[in-house]
């Protein structure tokens, strides 16, 4: 039986779809793009992987507070 993550199907139709030309997309379209991405946030969120991120990120945003100011 082939198991699918939730996540790496959302993650793939979110390149897919931020492939395409900016021009060619409707206001729906967009809004249908962020829905899909917040969801990917939110299972990404909770594991190691989105803790990682989270990581990294303020980690990244440190650095930068440290070198601007």
């Amino acid at each position: 039986m082939l198991t699918i993550n939730v996540a790496v199907l959302l993650a793939v139709i979110v390149l897919f779809r931020l492939r395409r030309r900016t021009e060619a997309r409707s206001r729906l379209d967009e809004r249908f793009t962020v829905v899909i991405v917040l969801a990917l946030g939110v299972l990404i969120a909770p594991t190691p992987v989105g803790r990682g991120i989270l990581d990294f990120l303020g980690e990244l945003v440190g650095g930068f507070g440290e070198d601007g100011g």
